[in-house]
Formats: structure tokens, sequence, C-alpha cells
């Protein structure tokens, strides 16, 4: 049984040497066909190479502007409601990939579409079309290890490839001149706007006073420690309120600082109400609740007006911190196409292909031989032929 097992391992390795000297037989017949097509097929695609036009790729690298640490922590600090929104910088992240998103917006494709003429380079009917053909020969990404922001960008010219990654940047400053997008723009923005509205109130409040007997000229005068009081009283309760508002939008409805501060605001309100009731049995005149309301319009406008002052501050700090590290400059080497790559792989893939072209038809010539095959053949041609 050994000796006969032996034989059949022997009959089937020369089985599989005989089956690959008929695979290889055709193979080396045709060796011209096979060597000279491939390297035919590799010197087409590099002459198909030389008629593309090249590509440029311009590259930009800018220092994307970090969140500071707020110049008005020290005064919020001793303002009470208000001292909170300084916590909110902590929660602030990296703007990178906020500036990333803002470079890829439609604002700012369609100011360098109109700017470069960009629908009549890229032949598009359609600002749509043109606005993803620039999406497309466009890359804005964020460095992972050093964190810089980088632009390339695509271009049949070197130049203006090169002015284009440029005009992203200038384009860049000149949105974020008009959105709030640092934490100290969007205080800025905040304070303005309270500050406008305590500014309209407080000229209401003087109205109401004047009409109830007062001038300008007693304005200081009695009952001054009361009204003040009051109007202190009042303008914390604002405050909290304020900073009650911004932290439900930033934190979870039972957080720990949320309640706190629903507490300390509870706490304020209880002291209005004495505050108010005693006034009431005091049968305090028209005059003396006019004199209250506009000494409360009168410190809450002095208290936005200290806060907005600090924020434009703040701002301004951050104003010029879009920082160009590498500006573009146009390219000396193209990109794309790659034309030696090009050309290998033409060459290796038609290798491939006319290998497996020479081996069936080898075989179809084969099966043609054997009368055993002549009607599948037949019924191939036939199928092939409808």
């Amino acid at each position: 049984m050994s000796i006969g097992a032996s034989e059949n391992r022997a009959d089937a390795a020369y089985d599989d040497g005989i089956d690959l000297l008929e695979l290889m037989l055709p193979l080396l017949e045709s060796w011209k066909l096979w060597l000279f097509g491939s390297i035919a097929a590799g010197l087409v695609a590099l002459g198909v190479a030389f008629i593309v036009p090249p590509i440029f790729t311009a590259r930009t690298s800018l220092l994307p502007p970090q969140q500071q640490q707020s110049a008005m922590a020290s005064a919020l600090s001793s303002l009470g409601g208000l001292a909170g929104l300084t916590g909110l910088s902590g929660a602030v992240k990296s703007p990178a990939d906020q500036y990333v998103a803002l470079m890829q917006s439609v604002t700012v494709q369609d100011r360098l579409i109109d700017q470069f003429d960009l629908m009549r380079v890229y032949g598009e009917k359609l600002r749509f079309d043109a606005r993803r053909t620039l999406e497309t020969n466009t890359r804005v990404s964020v460095g992972k290890k050093d964190g810089l922001l980088v632009v390339e960008v695509d271009d049949e010219s070197p130049q203006r490839a090169a002015d284009l990654a440029n005009a992203y940047v200038e384009e860049l400053r000149r949105l974020t001149s008009t959105l709030a997008v640092s934490e100290a723009q969007q205080r800025r923005a905040f304070f303005e706007k309270e500050l406008k509205a305590a500014r309209d109130q407080l000229a209401a409040a003087q109205k109401v006073l004047q009409a109830s007997g007062f001038d300008v000229a007693a304005l200081r005068a009695e009952p001054r420690a009361a009204a003040e009081n009051y109007a202190r009283l009042k303008a914390q309760i604002t405050a909290a309120e304020v900073r009650a508002q911004v932290l439900r939008g930033t934190l979870a409805e039972g957080s720990p600082e949320l309640r706190q501060q629903l507490d300390q605001l509870a706490a304020l309100r209880t002291q209005l109400a004495r505050l108010e009731r005693a006034a009431d049995g005091a049968a305090a005149t028209d005059y003396v609740s006019a004199y209250r309301e506009f000494k409360y319009r009168e410190a809450l406008f002095e208290l936005f007006a200290r806060q907005y002052e600090l924020a434009r501050v703040d701002e301004s700090r951050e104003g010029a911190l879009i920082q160009v590290v590498d500006a573009a400059l146009p390219p000396e080497r193209k990109s794309r196409p790659k034309r030696a790559v090009i050309a290998l792989l033409a060459t290796f893939g038609a290798f491939l292909l006319l290998g497996i072209a020479i081996l069936i038809r080898h075989h179809w010539r084969e099966a043609a031989r054997d009368p055993a095959r002549s009607p599948q053949l037949a019924r191939l041609r036939a199928a092939i032929g409808r």
C-alpha cells in the first residue's frame, strides 16, 4: 500500500508539473506579444500623461486664534451674579475646526469665485458646479501635532493656485471680523445688546421720574439710601437672572452650579419682596417708586457698560491673532500627474491583461480541437452571436 501511495503522489506531482508547463508554454510562445504589448501600453499611457494639463498645488499654513484668559475674570468676581460668566471660557474648545468650516462656507466660496472669475476658469455655467469644483480642488485641514491650519489649493496655473490659497486666509479674516466667533466676541455682542436695552430703559425711567415732580438737579437728593439699596438689590437679581439663563444654555438642568445659582436668585428675590412690602407699608409716594426705578436702571446701565468695555478690550486682544506661518508661493513643480507612476502602472496592468488574454486564446483553440467540446463551443458561439 505504501508503494502504491508513493506512486500516486509521484503521478500527482508529475501531473502538476505538466499543468504548469501547459500554463507557461503559451505565454513563452507569445512572449513578444506579451512583452512588447505591455511596453507599448506603458508608452501610450506616458504619452497621454504628457497631454493631460499639469496641476500645481499651493500651500499656506496659519496659526488659528487661541482662546485667552479673559481680562474680565477679576472684575466679574466682584459683581455677584455676573461673576460666573468667566466660567464659560473653560468650556470653549479650540476654534481650529470652526475656522475650517468657515473657510469651506458658501460665503467664502462665492467671494473667491467672483474674485478670480472661477466660473470661466473651470468652464462651468452654474455657480453650484463652480463651488463643487473649487471644493474638490481645495483641502483645509488641522495638523494633529502642531495644530496649524493648512490650506492646499490645486490649479493649472501656479500663480492662481498661490493667490487662491492666500485669498482663503484673507476671507477668513474678513469673515471673523463680522461674526462673533471667539468667546470675547460673543461676550461683546451679548453686552452690547444688553447695554442698548438698559440705555433705553434708563431714559424711560428718567422721564417717569421727571413727570413725578423730580427734576435732574434733584436726582441725587433724598430718599437716597432706600432707593439705592432697592436699586442695588434689583440689579443683583437681574445679573443673577442673566447668569442663570447663560448656565441653562451650557449646563444640564440638574448641575450643581445651576442649582446654586437658582438658590441665590431665590434668596435675592425674597429680600426684594421683603423690601417692597416694607415700602408699601410706609405708604411710599409715587416719586419714591419712580426714583427707585431710576436708580435701578442707572445701576444696571453702569454694570453693563463696564462689562461691555472689558469685552471690547478682550476682543481687541484677539482680533489680530490669525497669523500666517507660511504664505503660499507659486509652486515650481507640478503635483500631478505623476507620469512615471502612470506609465509603470499601465505597463504592469497591460502585462497582466495580455497574459490572461494569451491563456484564454490558447485554451480556446485547444478546446476547438477537442471533438468532445465542439457542441459546447458551437452553443457558446451561437449565444455570443445573439
